[in-house]
């Protein structure tokens, strides 16, 4: 297993850092009290190219192929380069929990005319998969879709969905056949402006404010058999799929920002004097700079090697879960620690010290929760 970066990837991801310094920090403190989607930052990083990242050569990528780990790469420095952690979450979740599993599953037809606009930043799309009563149990979803008249008719309601008040289209999953359970989930690409399909206003949320969170209703709402992802019955596998990908990769961009965090903390505490010396010669103020420290290090070996996983078309449910539990906690832990070692300075919002914060606790939560992620581990150890 090599972890080695080749001199193009670290060439790579300097841009990528460089461009979101100098491009999208721009007006963050009034986006996030605001809540705004910022959509000419969002078609800046299309124009640079973050979103076809995840996009081999044929539909808007760089490269032949999807260069797995030069992605993460990619998204780790976006997250060192840009302070809003949720322009970056939103990023990796359209790459990779949208356009992924269409380009995995998709057909000729849905791939152009998803990931090719989707590339350039010209349409959004969700992933709606979470339901009011069905949140860490997604297979005990209620959302139907009933084969009738050459397509299929959509009920039910998808909640705390990502992008649902301004997304172009979903990706949506829904029960074709109830009484096989997990078995009998499909996938279904639903566009904007289909009768019967509703999107909710923006819910007001704690952090990520300005990548918009809401609702997606169905009712009565028909589809033609074309907006099948895959083959009826291939939602466990979609879901299993993004999942697994959401979790390796929707918190790079944390890491990111978890080391930026630490230079800016190590910078500040041998600055900041108290008692005629910097902070950083006081024991507990150092103790916390080291274990930020060690939470950023063990951080990103397990998000290289799950990504080194996914890159050779290894399985990774293990290391993706064992990744999103380790690296959502450990960066909550060291916003916290953030703040406690910049003291009363951090409790304004004018300096975003906040920010990271209240980001983090998004973290502990989206793309399955801490528990649910130990429950996962757990089975996967035959316990």
């Amino acid at each position: 297993m090599d972890f080695s970066l080749t001199d193009e990837q670290k060439a790579s991801k300097q841009r990528i850092i460089q461009f979101a310094k100098e491009q999208l920090n721009e007006g963050l403190l009034e986006r996030d009290q605001n809540q705004d989607f910022p959509y000419d930052v969002w078609k800046k990083c299309a124009e640079f190219g973050i979103q076809s990242l995840a996009l081999p050569q044929a539909y808007g990528g760089a490269k032949e192929e999807v260069d797995f780990m030069g992605a993460m790469l990619g998204m780790e420095g976006l997250g060192y380069g840009c302070d809003d952690n949720g322009l970056a979450f939103g990023l990796n979740a359209m790459m990779w929990t949208v356009m992924t599993p269409i380009l995995h599953f998709g057909n000729e037809e849905q791939k152009k005319k998803y990931l090719i606009p989707a590339g350039k930043g010209e349409v959004i799309g969700a992933h709606a998969l979470t339901e009011p009563e069905a949140g860490s149990d997604v297979f005990g979803m209620q959302m139907t879709a009933e084969k009738k008249d050459g397509g299929y008719l959509l009920n039910g309601k998808k909640h705390l969905i990502t992008f649902a008040p301004i997304c172009d289209f979903a990706l949506v999953l829904a029960k074709t056949n109830p009484k096989l359970g997990k078995w009998g989930v499909s996938a279904f690409l639903v566009d904007k402006g289909t009768p019967g399909y509703t999107q909710s206003a923006k819910f007001d949320k704690m952090g990520m404010r300005c990548i918009p969170i809401g609702e997606l209703e169905f009712k009565d709402c028909w589809v033609p058999e074309s907006a099948l992802l895959g083959k009826e019955g291939l939602g466990f596998s979609v879901v299993n799929h993004s999942l697994e990908y959401d979790r390796c990769c929707i918190l790079a961009s944390q890491l990111g920002a978890m080391e930026r965090q630490l230079e800016k903390t190590i910078s500040f505490a041998k600055e900041r004097k108290q008692y005629g010396q910097p902070i950083s010669k006081f024991q507990a103020v150092a103790n916390r700079i080291v274990d930020m420290r060690l939470r950023l290090e063990t951080s990103r070996l397990l998000l290289y090697k799950t990504a080194w996983l996914k890159h050779n078309n290894k399985p990774a449910m293990m290391e993706a879960a064992l990744l999103k539990l380790h690296l959502s906690e450990s960066f909550l832990t060291s916003s916290l620690d953030v703040m406690r070692t910049h003291g009363g300075k951090s409790f304004l919002t004018d300096n975003g010290l906040d920010r990271d914060f209240r980001d983090a606790v998004g973290g502990i939560l989206y793309a399955g929760t801490s528990d649910i992620q130990r429950n996962i581990i757990a089975q996967l150890l035959g316990l």
